[in-house]
């Protein structure tokens, strides 16, 4: 394929890009509309899928095989969610793909509707040439909230599959390049409870802002370790783990002392820290070095900590036949690893090896005008062919 040619990807993966694109999966909306549509274009070509769906029903994951029964195949998998357009400058409609030159603008067109979309374009394809490797497809909700769907998706139905894929590619936005290594993710909240009074009789009081703060400084503090100590894996950027305080809120009146406040705090850690180890080292210090005055004035004070997410780290080796099988695909020789997290650590802890590879920049992601360039687009294609050749027929 000519520099040329692979610029240009084809209609029917532009119109699928389309169709993905304008239905609205916002994570706190429903996603049924667009599992039921890929549900029923899988049928047409004579795929069966199954539908994982959450609590209430209006959210549903996707699994589907095509090809031959009983053997280990390759897993494809992508989140339908996307994130809020709300509060953004966008100069187009989010939900409607806009061309301008080579560039697709569209929430979703790069995280991660259009591996998706390729997929779909090009599955007529892989079918018409006889799979002999089975192909199967999973698409999760709620990805962009705490991986939440794929963990169902894993627990009630791929657990139970006679074989497991021996192999999962997912297509979250890396420029087509392989990525074998992510960080892990926990997000937590810490509630500091104090004892209310008037400000003018701060001494008998416990201010929870200012623990909170303390615990914060404390955290910051970590922080500056990991970036000044290590441990160091340069394939990484940032090189080391980190923590961030995103959100605090507390008190109710500058004249009084108050009672509560809490802060919401993550860490993305290396695939080789241990995550567990930095809460409870946070955790030691609120409960032995802070608590103890605080209970001085009011044994009822104190902290309590929330997990509201968190996921593993990926660490493939780059010996790993998923790996191989990658790089092959993309036509690249070399790795890389990311800081930010994806569903691959789930597939990797569920014991199905993974690895990171999709189209488009993960810079364009989650922001105003998000878009997907034509030759991205066509090098997915082209990598999906690559596929075709492995695992169909000759």
């Amino acid at each position: 394929m000519t520099g040329a040619e692979a610029s240009q990807p084809g209609n029917a993966s532009l119109s699928m890009i389309e169709r993905l694109v304008g239905f609205d999966t916002t994570s706190h909306k429903p996603n049924l509309e667009l599992i039921e549509f890929v549900r029923d274009t899988l049928s047409d070509l004579g795929v069966e899928s199954v539908l994982v769906a959450d609590e209430t029903g209006a959210k549903a994951n996707l699994f589907a095989t095509a090809g031959p029964e009983g053997e280990a195949g390759i897993l494809l998998s992508g989140h339908t969610d996307v994130v809020p357009v709300e509060g953004q400058d966008w100069h187009s409609d989010p939900f409607k793909v806009t061309r301008i030159e080579d560039r697709l603008y569209g929430r979703g067109a790069a995280d991660m509707k259009s591996f998706i979309a390729v997929i779909l374009a090009l599955l007529p394809e892989f079918l018409e040439r006889d799979l002999k490797t089975p192909l199967h497809l999973a698409l999760s909700h709620d990805e962009e909230v705490g991986c939440i769907g794929v963990r169902r998706l894993l627990e009630r139905h791929i657990s139970g599959l006679e074989v497991k894929p021996k192999a999962c590619i997912v297509g979250e936005p890396t420029e087509m390049k392989v990525v074998t290594g992510h960080k892990g993710k926990r997000s937590l909240r810490c509630h500091v409870r104090g004892h209310e009074c008037h400000s003018a009789l701060a001494p008998s009081g416990v201010n929870a802002v200012e623990s909170a703060a303390e615990l914060v400084a404390y955290l910051r503090r970590m922080s500056r370790r990991f970036q000044d100590q290590g441990p160091f894996d340069p394939a990484f950027e940032p090189p080391h783990t980190t923590l961030h305080t995103g959100t605090i809120c507390g008190g109710t009146a500058l004249n009084i002392v108050p009672r509560d406040c809490s802060f919401e705090y993550e860490i993305r850690h290396l695939p080789g820290d241990d995550a567990e180890a930095i809460q409870a080292e946070l955790k030691i210090f609120a409960v032995d070095t802070l608590a103890p005055d605080m209970h001085a004035v009011d044994p009822g004070t104190g902290f309590r900590f929330a997990e509201c997410s968190g996921f593993p780290g990926l660490d493939t080796p780059e010996d790993a036949a998923v790996t191989e099988l990658a790089k092959a695909l993309s036509g690249a020789n070399a790795t890389s690893k990311v800081s930010f997290s994806t569903e691959a650590g789930l597939f990797s802890k569920a014991g199905i090896p993974a690895v990171v590879c999709g189209p488009g920049s993960i810079r364009q992601a989650h922001r105003p005008d998000e878009f997907i360039t034509l030759e991205q687009v066509a090098l997915c294609e082209a990598f999906m062919r690559r596929l075709a050749d492995r695992i169909c027929q000759p």
